[in-house]
């Protein structure tokens, strides 16, 4: 028994982790894999916070953020995490975190598109890298408990109350359950239903979004997928907004600049996909920022361009496409971070926060894992509440994955349904192409019981844990499906060409649960 267990071990994780043993609880971390892998190190170009007193405001933040949101985020939240914005930096900074300073010797700043001013905090180009680093090494520190390569199979829910995690053991194939009071799924976002056009790594494969909604609890937001608009072509590894933040050009097939390279992703990713559509060359530019700049500010996205595309950005201009990179849908939370399962909570990508609406600013991740993080802390219950769930069942469950015939190969499944994805919801969509790709969907749904496992070792059966993300991703492609039919209009990062204009009717945010028949949908507005 724990007083609170976390799920996930990203910045979200580790904050939540280090807050609560602050607060003298009894914490758990359990992960699928090592802190040092999660999505967070990808949060490359920083973290936005409001420092500059005399030249930004509460106020700008709030309205930079709510405009890029399309007006469907909600304006208490974003005012709160301005508040919260400059203690979040000096806390990392405490723990040890390398911001990059200024010639004052102050945090520098960049500016992030969509924002009017310089507000994002940043450690050169490798910010979530050593945020992530810093969080790990405190929690060692702390002696914080961790169990790694745990795969999460459930959330015991009683009467509507979370109070235990059954786990799969991926080396030992043993499965487990641990009790809690309070439970943090901080599970990350659900990116890799793009798998084959996506900057995410392989773990974030939506396992908490897909075990609350099945526990009945409510998604919010799920139509709503950002596209980075710098990921290297043929490889769709992350080329950070830092890029773009330090003077970067976006390039056409005729070396001409063609768009304002600090607007919001969602436009900028809109008019590279299109051209990217007609099979067109656009490149990143960055020659004339000259190699000091490049060096000190760059160095990561030197070493990547280089690595991955063979192109020495000091030299030669980058070639570029689209990839989904965050997804703004995830598990519909309150102020306080509680979902609508009691003692259940959710925080960073996993969640849906009333935060980011249809469209994400840059650097405003970073700071929402950080800020609520060490804010949730402050709701968690000193109660003790015995699981009476019997783990028989999910031991039963793998005994016959494990002796099932395999009729069908599911990584072809999986390869094909992010290709479908890709081009029918992606970052441009009709309501024809949508249900081309629920479809699809649907007829996989119905051949999962030819899907199952060819390797049948007891033994870190790698077959196996795939086979139960697919099994994730492949609900949660059909939520964020369905809910990007529903909302029948284009808005931020939504963008339906047969409703290529936002409707008044729906400035709400979605919420879909499941249902007697199936997945249930409403939109709702905030009062």
């Amino acid at each position: 028994m724990y007083d609170v267990i976390v799920i996930g071990s990203g910045a979200a994780g580790l904050t939540t982790a280090l807050e609560s043993k602050k607060q003298g609880y009894e914490v758990l971390v359990i992960s699928k894999d090592y802190p040092t892998f999660s999505q967070s190190c990808q949060a490359q170009g920083g973290i936005n916070a409001l420092l500059d007193e005399f030249n930004d405001s509460i106020d700008e933040f709030v309205e930079d953020t709510f405009k890029a949101s399309r007006q469907i985020a909600n304006k208490k939240q974003i005012r709160k995490i301005a508040k919260l914005s400059k203690d979040s930096i000096n806390w990392l900074s405490s723990l040890g975190v390398p911001f990059t300073k200024d010639l004052n010797n102050n945090i520098a700043q960049r500016r992030f598109g969509g924002t009017t001013k310089r507000r994002t905090c940043y450690s050169s180009d490798y910010t979530g890298l050593k945020i992530i680093n810093t969080l790990y090494d405190n929690c060692i520190k702390e002696d914080i408990k961790f169990l790694n390569e745990e795969f999460l199979l459930d959330i015991a829910v009683e009467n509507g109350v979370a109070n235990a995690v059954i786990t799969l053991n991926i080396n030992k194939m043993k499965i487990s359950k641990y009790e809690s009071s309070n439970i943090v799924l901080a599970t990350g976002g659900y990116s890799n239903i793009f798998c084959e056009n996506t900057t995410n790594s392989f773990l974030t494969t939506a396992d908490g979004l897909a075990i609350a909604y099945k526990n009945n609890a409510k998604l919010s937001n799920m139509e709503f997928v950002q596209f980075h608009p710098t990921a290297l072509k043929d490889t769709n590894i992350l080329i950070s907004e830092s890029a773009r933040a330090e003077g970067g050009y976006l390039l056409d097939k005729n070396y001409n600049r063609f768009i304002d390279e600090l607007k919001t992703r969602d436009e900028i990713a809109r008019q590279v996909y299109k051209k990217v559509l007609k099979k067109e060359n656009v490149y990143l530019d960055l020659r004339h920022l000259g190699k000091e700049k490049i060096s000190k500010q760059l160095p990561q996205e030197r070493t990547l361009a280089l690595s991955f595309a063979n192109t020495d950005i000091i030299k030669e201009p980058l070639s570029i496409t689209v990839a989904a990179h965050y997804t703004m849908g995830g598990i519909l939370v309150d102020e306080n971070m509680k979902t609508s399962i009691e003692n259940l909570y959710a925080i960073g990508e996993c969640a849906q926060a009333s935060l980011h609406g249809a469209n994400r600013l840059g650097g405003n991740s970073l700071l929402e894992v950080i800020a609520f993080s060490r804010e949730v802390v402050n709701v968690f219950k000193k109660e003790f509440i015995k699981s009476n769930v019997d783990i028989q069942k999910y031991k039963k469950s793998l005994d016959l994955l494990l002796h099932k015939e395999v009729k069908i190969d599911f990584y072809e499944v999986k390869e094909e349904l992010s290709k479908i994805l890709f081009e029918k919801a992606g970052v441009i969509k009709t309501n024809n192409s949508l249900k081309q790709a629920l479809d699809y969907i649907l007829v996989q749904k119905n051949n999962l019981q030819y899907m199952g496992i060819k390797d049948k070792s007891t033994y870190y059966n790698r077959n196996l844990v795939d086979f139960l993300e697919f099994k994730n991703i492949l609900l949660i492609s059909e939520l964020f499906v369905r809910s990007a039919i529903s909302r029948d209009e284009s808005r931020g990062s939504h963008y339906k060409e047969d409703y290529a204009f936002e409707d008044e009717n729906f400035k709400k945010e979605s919420i879909i649960q499941k249902g007697y028949n199936g997945p249930f949908i409403c939109f709702k507005a905030f009062l």
